[in-house]
Protein backbone atom coordinates (compact mmCIF):
# COMPACT_ATOMS: atom_id res chain seq x y z
CA UNK A 1 0.00 0.00 0.00
CA UNK A 2 1.88 3.27 -1.17
CA UNK A 3 -0.32 5.54 0.34
CA UNK A 4 -2.04 5.55 3.89
CA UNK A 5 -5.77 6.58 3.89
CA UNK A 6 -6.15 10.00 5.88
CA UNK A 7 -8.59 7.81 8.03
CA UNK A 8 -6.17 5.29 9.00
CA UNK A 9 -3.50 8.32 9.48
CA UNK A 10 -6.33 10.06 12.03
CA UNK A 11 -6.77 6.98 14.03
CA UNK A 12 -2.98 6.23 14.35
CA UNK A 13 -1.84 9.54 15.54
CA UNK A 14 -4.93 9.73 18.03
CA UNK A 15 -2.89 6.81 19.39
CA UNK A 16 0.16 8.19 19.75
CA UNK A 17 -1.21 11.59 21.35
CA UNK A 18 -3.40 9.15 23.73
CA UNK A 19 -0.02 7.17 24.36
CA UNK A 20 1.97 10.12 25.09
CA UNK A 21 -0.96 11.34 27.09
CA UNK A 22 -1.29 8.63 29.84
CA UNK A 23 2.80 8.68 29.79
CA UNK A 24 2.55 12.08 30.76
CA UNK A 25 0.40 11.35 33.11
CA UNK A 26 2.33 8.46 34.84
CA UNK A 27 5.36 10.39 35.10
CA UNK A 28 2.88 12.96 37.55
CA UNK A 29 1.25 10.29 39.39
CA UNK A 30 4.86 9.54 40.23
CA UNK A 31 5.57 12.91 41.39
CA UNK A 32 2.28 13.00 43.71
CA UNK A 33 3.16 9.09 45.05
CA UNK A 34 6.76 10.22 45.93
CA UNK A 35 5.64 13.53 47.57
CA UNK A 36 3.18 11.16 49.52
CA UNK A 37 5.78 9.31 50.72
CA UNK A 38 8.03 12.57 52.00
CA UNK A 39 4.97 13.78 53.64
CA UNK A 40 5.21 14.35 57.17
CA UNK A 41 1.27 14.89 58.47
CA UNK A 42 -1.54 11.86 57.72
CA UNK A 43 -3.46 14.93 56.35
CA UNK A 44 -0.54 16.19 53.32
CA UNK A 45 -0.14 12.01 52.43
CA UNK A 46 -3.64 11.88 51.66
CA UNK A 47 -3.63 15.07 50.25
CA UNK A 48 -0.92 13.97 47.78
CA UNK A 49 -2.41 10.57 47.42
CA UNK A 50 -5.81 11.85 46.35
CA UNK A 51 -4.31 14.19 43.99
CA UNK A 52 -1.94 10.62 42.50
CA UNK A 53 -5.43 9.27 41.90
CA UNK A 54 -7.20 12.17 40.40
CA UNK A 55 -4.30 12.29 38.04
CA UNK A 56 -4.77 9.15 36.55
CA UNK A 57 -8.29 9.24 36.57
CA UNK A 58 -8.86 12.76 34.87
CA UNK A 59 -6.07 11.73 32.08
CA UNK A 60 -7.54 8.58 31.05
CA UNK A 61 -11.15 9.96 30.84
CA UNK A 62 -9.21 13.05 29.10
CA UNK A 63 -7.15 10.40 26.85
CA UNK A 64 -10.77 8.66 26.12
CA UNK A 65 -12.41 11.54 24.93
CA UNK A 66 -9.19 12.36 22.47
CA UNK A 67 -9.51 8.53 21.11
CA UNK A 68 -13.33 9.07 20.83
CA UNK A 69 -13.06 12.50 19.00
CA UNK A 70 -10.15 10.87 16.63
CA UNK A 71 -12.65 7.81 16.15
CA UNK A 72 -15.46 9.84 15.34
CA UNK A 73 -13.25 12.59 12.92
CA UNK A 74 -11.90 9.36 10.78
CA UNK A 75 -15.24 7.77 10.70
CA UNK A 76 -16.42 10.65 9.41
CA UNK A 77 -13.94 11.05 6.67
CA UNK A 78 -14.53 7.81 5.85
CA UNK A 79 -18.15 8.23 5.00
CA UNK A 80 -17.61 11.42 3.13
CA UNK A 81 -15.28 9.31 1.02
CA UNK A 82 -17.60 6.44 0.43
CA UNK A 83 -20.26 9.52 -0.44
CA UNK A 84 -17.88 11.20 -2.85
CA UNK A 85 -17.24 8.14 -4.83
CA UNK A 86 -20.72 7.24 -5.35
CA UNK A 87 -21.82 10.23 -6.06
CA UNK A 88 -21.79 10.86 -9.76
CA UNK A 89 -19.04 13.08 -11.28
CA UNK A 90 -20.22 16.90 -11.52
CA UNK A 91 -21.41 17.85 -15.24
CA UNK A 92 -19.07 20.28 -17.05
CA UNK A 93 -20.09 22.67 -19.02
CA UNK A 94 -18.71 23.25 -23.16
CA UNK A 95 -16.18 25.58 -22.79
CA UNK A 96 -16.92 28.28 -25.21
CA UNK A 97 -14.37 28.69 -28.23
CA UNK A 98 -12.69 32.58 -28.71
CA UNK A 99 -14.20 34.37 -31.41
CA UNK A 100 -11.35 35.37 -33.90
CA UNK A 101 -11.54 38.94 -35.14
Amino acid sequence: MAEADLDAVIRQTAKAQTKAVMAAARKRQAVWVARAGKAKDKEAKARFRFLAKSTMLNASATAKRLQNSAENAADAYARAMKKAMEEPPPARKPAKKKADG
